[in-house]
């Protein structure tokens, strides 16, 4: 079966493609794409109505897999973090959730695994083996690998394989005991909170390692203008450093817990609206490589607790592209520049084959309306919990359609 996009305003990053064109689908794979091709040989053409079609999007930072809810929100490929019931941190695990991937024959999940066993951030894991069952990097998720002699250890031998250490860029010492950030609304409200420079400190001290073994890290979720001051710092001299945020650090800043809202509590915490600027503008310059939602489906029991007691966490699947497009529509942000965060940034990061749309690649792609005027509505979210400080929020931008291996898996009536 032979498909044609037509009439799209086509976005791919990776081949410096942006113009109004057409896209053939042949079976599972892209046959071509351009702005003058003829559809005459497809057996079925699609027109797409002037609407953005992109490459698929790659979530780089999921706890959870929730198919369904991933595919409404154009992402077609999910990198499961290691903390789940049966830590992520030897082969056979990876193995078994790599088999599931296949099978489903729906969204594609990859691994990360852990970066030292248990994640207790004592012995390095077994980086090699994991990494040739289907691990696409290496983390310890949301505990920093404190110990710097194990970090130094662990980049240099993920420099054999060449393979990616994730860091959670949070300074463990400065941020015991804290559930927000450090400042104005934290101390009215009388919550303990992590200073900013707690993320720099981190970041500071794993890109000295970096240099020092001449391997990659890159940086989960920076949310402070000082984390995105010592990424650009580190970049400026060469060291190989990257870093990650997500929508809602773009979106909020720390007002966002005033009522002591739990479900705006997320870790690393909102920060101040200067924080929250300074992201914006490293995304907008390249300094953030790229976009996650940091998906963390989270039941009412254990969300609506006391401030301190609540657990960390939002979904953030289904409203990822819509948040990320905000700075867009209010001209702070290129979209061809959230499109690279969210596709062959990430592809490049972890060694995978798509994040484009170059002709014989997977048919991994989505089709969005860049205007579409939406409310997020909490109840009506697919995934598997509801967990989400957007409820009632207008938002601008929606996905129409979601496709997988050649497969239309998700279609907004």
């Amino acid at each position: 079966m032979k498909t044609a996009y037509t009439n799209a305003r086509i976005i791919d990053p990776a081949n410096g493609f942006d113009d109004v064109g057409t896209l053939i689908v042949d079976g599972n794979l892209i046959e071509a794409c351009g702005s003058s091709l003829s559809p005459d040989t497809a057996d079925e053409i699609i027109d797409c109505n002037g609407k953005v079609l992109c490459p698929g999007f790659i979530d780089m930072r999921a706890h959870a897999v929730d198919p369904d809810a991933a595919l409404a929100g154009g992402i077609t490929t999910i990198i499961l973090q290691p903390d789940q019931t049966t830590i992520i941190d030897t082969d056979a695990v990876v193995e078994r959730i790599r088999h599931r991937s296949v099978d489903s024959q729906i969204v594609s999940v990859y691994p990360m695994g852990a970066a030292t066993q248990g994640m207790r951030g004592e012995q390095i894991a077994e980086i090699g083996q994991m990494q040739e069952s289907g691990a696409v990097a290496f983390t310890d998720c949301t505990k920093a690998v404190d110990d710097a002699q194990v970090m130094r250890r662990l980049l240099e031998y993920a420099g054999h394989f060449d393979a990616l250490v994730v860091q959670f860029a949070e300074n463990p010492e400065l941020a015991a005991g804290a559930v927000a950030h450090e400042g104005e609304t934290a101390t009215r409200m009388g919550l303990a909170g992590v200073p900013a420079a707690a993320e720099a400190i981190q970041i500071e001290r794993d890109a000295r390692l970096a240099k020092l073994t001449n391997s990659r890290v890159h940086f989960a979720l920076v949310s402070s203008r000082e984390g995105v001051e010592a990424v650009r710092e580190a970049k400026s001299k060469g060291i190989k450093v990257s870093c990650s945020t997500a929508p809602h650090y773009l979106h909020l800043n720390d007002n966002a817990l005033e009522g002591y809202r739990t479900f705006a509590k997320v870790r690393p915490p909102l920060r101040g609206e200067d924080d929250r600027l300074a992201l914006i503008e490293g995304l907008a310059d390249g300094t953030i490589d790229t976009l996650v939602s940091d998906h963390c489906p989270k039941s009412a029991d254990v969300k609506r607790l006391p401030f301190a007691q609540a657990a960390y966490g939002v979904v953030g699947f289904e409203t990822m592209l819509a948040l990320a497009l905000a700075p867009v529509h209010t001209g702070k942000l290129e979209l061809s520049a959230l499109i690279k965060a969210l596709t062959v940034n990430p592809a490049k990061l972890l060694g995978l084959p798509t994040g484009n749309l170059s002709p014989g690649s997977f048919a991994d792609f989505v089709i969005f309306d860049l205007n579409k005027p939406w409310r997020i509505d909490a109840d009506k979210l697919i995934s598997s919990a509801k967990n989400t400080p957007f409820d009632t929020l207008p938002v601008q931008g929606q996905v129409l359609k979601t496709v997988a291996d050649g497969v239309r898996v998700f279609e907004r009536s």
